[in-house]
């Protein structure tokens, strides 16, 4: 199959579109051939060499998370699924045009919901579900903010607080003032405008998908006993503040969880956005334009 292939870190350069051998599922694994990935930040961070000391690669590396494309092959004692079925899920080496899955972690893919597009939710979606869920675990009526709302991520997790009871404050960018208006927030907030971060008022929570200086500021907003929850890990500052609970969250596989996040953007109660699809093989142009950012996802198809 072809496949995108890292030999060594660097930049989007170094990853190399080549022949690699077909993936074999084992008992319990599906093999999947891919419709389509997408790019996320973990990826080019694991590319440029910015994670090795925590999450180092063995050379040669086959990146990406997201999984979305067609049952090819079952492994010894696979029932859940037959060939042919549409399905998805958070797993690896997906940049290649197949990949091999566990069954425990395969959903199937909503029958609205386009096989292409659904690459772009399950890193996203689930990080951004389980930053509250598992993260903050807001009560009903709680007030929380979540940092980086336009985000693949920052949406899921306006979405899940409201669905949760929430009051939800949108933290973005002034110039993503617009957009943020249109995710169902109680309220949205320009976090590069001074003034109004200092008129923000105490809050029972923070959602961080941002980090850095951004986080090292909303800290300091979260009231006595409440709880700052991040995916980047704690802010620099953190033991400025020891009253605050100050969780990390790291996305784990939920194949259940999943298919019903797949089925709210299926039936548009969220939106994930995309910003452009690109071939495989222009993996380098792809993770280039996502870590420019943007408002959608970099998708690459096989």
């Amino acid at each position: 199959m072809k496949a995108i292939v890292l030999h060594e870190y660097g930049g989007p350069d170094k990853l190399k579109y080549e022949d690699v051998d077909d993936p074999v599922p084992q008992a319990g694994e599906v093999l999947v051939h891919l419709s389509a990935t997408s790019v996320n930040p973990v990826d080019y961070k694991l590319r440029s060499g910015a994670l090795k000391e925590f999450m180092s690669l063995q050379f040669p590396a086959i990146l990406g998370h997201d999984i979305a494309g067609i049952v090819r092959s079952l492994g010894m004692g696979v029932t859940r699924f037959k060939e042919g079925d549409r399905v998805m899920a958070l797993g690896g080496r997906s940049y290649a045009e197949f990949a091999v899955v566990k069954e425990s972690d395969l959903a199937l893919i909503p029958e609205n919901l386009d096989l292409t597009d659904a690459a772009a939710l399950p890193l996203v979606t689930l990080t951004g579900q389980q930053l509250i869920t598992r993260g903050v675990r807001p009560q009903a009526g709680q007030t929380l903010l979540v940092a980086g709302a336009v985000g693949g991520v920052g949406r899921t997790a306006v979405y899940t607080a409201k669905q949760l009871g929430a009051t939800v404050i949108a933290g973005v960018r002034k110039r993503q003032l617009e957009a943020a208006e249109k995710l169902g927030a109680d309220e949205v907030l320009a976090l590069d405008d001074e003034r109004a971060v200092e008129k923000l008022g105490f809050l029972d929570a923070v959602a961080d998908c941002v980090g850095h200086e951004t986080a090292e500021m909303l800290i300091g907003k979260v009231k006595q006993g409440g709880i700052f929850a991040s995916v980047l890990g704690a802010p620099a500052n953190a033991n400025l503040h020891p009253t605050v609970r100050v969780e990390s969250v790291q996305v784990i596989s939920d194949a259940a969880g999943l298919r019903k996040l797949a089925e709210d953007v299926a039936a548009r109660r969220f939106t994930v956005p995309i910003d452009r699809i690109l071939p495989l093989s222009d993996a380098a142009k792809a993770q280039e334009a996502a870590e420019k950012g943007g408002l959608g996802k970099v998708l690459l198809s096989p």
